[in-house]
């Protein structure tokens, strides 16, 4: 036992002068580091020839970057400004701050914007009330202007408060090249008293393609009971006498004017004006792959103006027909990829799978064989320079980086992989003090 102890005093003095070794020239390899956002091509694909100022294509889940053009230029969205609207609004109401049978009865600001029927609107009533579910369809259904500031004011008590908390709900998001002044889109001056204060009256909402799908993922994601009313073509606001008939300005959804049989379109909302032009915030759901596509600044020589609309068919086909939508398997593995180190484990790597199916868009041409993968190992799990041991078989301990060789990847994380967790292959048993001793006094020659 004396020798023992005595062994142990020895080994663990020479494990420390390992250690500050190990820590003056380890260089971090296999642990998570920060990293910049990949920057995307002006256009990716310049053969698609999609005529809009901008326009992207995503995974609804992955976020992977299908196709983009001046995707992070910030430029006006006019109506498409509705979605985070009712993102705050489902919210509030997932939150438990409103109900979908609340009376809701709108300021006045609101009740005169309604009024304007050079604007998309229902018209609301002074001193009458509506329900959050009413307000929140003619939104979304209608593009009612009006009814968007009055949900405004239900979240934030002002229109001013509405916009301060949704400004702070887009950097927690992560959007960047976003402005925000109305809850409707309408240029500032066009709200009457409901403007934002110290902002110029021609200010309006501005968002980045990029920035707009990523809403547009997050309103999917966290609330996608949304879905079930982008996805209605008609309906009737405040049944009664004065009932107005709204038609879903989305002429994608089925029985409306651009609807494709291929493409089975359920949301999610248009803008329009004269500085945006025509502008489309779509998603799709062909063969249980979901896209969201955002066009903006496509041509809008008057009301009937297919122009959105085609782009958005044509950038949608182009994914389907360009791109393979490819599972891969959980415990799939990889040429190549680096196995992770392991702190006093019996082995002193391991190696590591995918640990769940993970889905991928391949460009055509482009097989699994194709793709690599880098390990990187979860600081959590990390003791010193690895992973303490022991670890069980099959334990989530990283993430793999993916990429394919012949394929530029671009993901609205910034990211230009695909990051799935990873597992260990095999268990790894912790080493008897005698190895790590050993390794110890080793390690110094």
């Amino acid at each position: 036992m004396t020798f023992l102890k005595s062994l142990q005093k020895v080994v663990t003095a020479l494990a420390a002068a390992v250690i500050v070794f190990s820590v003056v020239s380890f260089s971090g390899f296999g642990v998570a580091t920060a990293k910049a956002d990949t920057a995307l091509p002006a256009d990716t694909d310049s053969s698609l020839q999609l005529d809009a100022k901008a326009a992207i294509a995503v995974d609804a889940n992955t976020g992977q970057i299908l196709y983009a053009k001046n995707a992070d230029q910030a430029l006006p969205v006019a109506s498409m400004s509705k979605l985070m609207t009712a993102y705050m609004v489902l919210q509030a109401i997932n939150n438990g701050k409103l109900k979908w049978d609340q009376k809701v009865t709108p300021g006045k600001a609101a009740q005169e914007v309604s009024q304007d029927t050079t604007l998309s609107n229902v018209p609301l009533k002074e001193g009458h009330s509506y329900t959050v579910r009413e307000l929140y369809q003619a939104t979304l259904i209608y593009s009612a202007n009006g009814a968007a500031m009055a949900l405004a004011d239900a979240v934030g008590g002002t229109q001013k408060n509405f916009i301060d908390l949704a400004r702070k709900e887009a950097k927690k998001m992560g959007l960047k090249d976003v402005e925000l002044y109305t809850a409707n889109g309408l240029a500032n001056g066009e709200v009457k008293d409901g403007k934002y204060p110290g902002a110029a009256d021609d200010a309006e909402n501005k968002f980045s393609a990029k920035d707009m799908a990523l809403l547009s993922q997050r309103l999917i994601k966290d609330y996608p009971e949304v879905l079930k009313t982008t996805k209605i073509t008609r309906m009737k606001f405040n049944n009664g006498t004065d009932q107005t008939e709204m038609e879903n300005w989305n002429w994608m959804l089925p029985g409306l004017a651009k609807a494709y049989s291929e493409l089975p379109v359920d949301g999610l909302k248009t803008g329009t004006s004269d500085s945006a032009g025509a502008c489309f915030a779509a998603t799709v759901n062909k063969d249980g792959h979901r896209l969201i596509t955002i066009v903006l600044g496509a041509k809008h020589d008057s009301q009937e103006d297919l122009s959105r609309f085609e782009e958005t068919q044509k950038l949608m086909s182009y994914c389907y027909n360009n791109y393979t939508y490819t599972s891969l398997a959980k415990g799939t593995t990889f040429k190549k990829t680096n196995a992770l180190p392991v702190y006093h484990g019996k082995d002193l790597d391991v190696k590591v799978s995918l640990a769940a199916k993970t889905d991928v868009w391949l460009k055509s041409g482009v097989s699994k064989d194709q793709l690599s993968a880098k390990a990187v190992g979860n600081k959590k799990l990390y003791k010193k320079d690895g992973l303490q041991a022991p670890l069980k078989k099959g334990q989530k301990v990283g993430t793999l980086q993916i990429k394919a060789k012949d394929q530029a990847m671009y993901f609205l994380d910034g990211t230009d992989y695909l990051s799935a967790d990873a597992q260990t292959t095999t268990e790894v048993k912790k080493a008897n003090i005698f190895v790590i001793g050993w390794r110890a006094i080793t390690s110094l020659f």
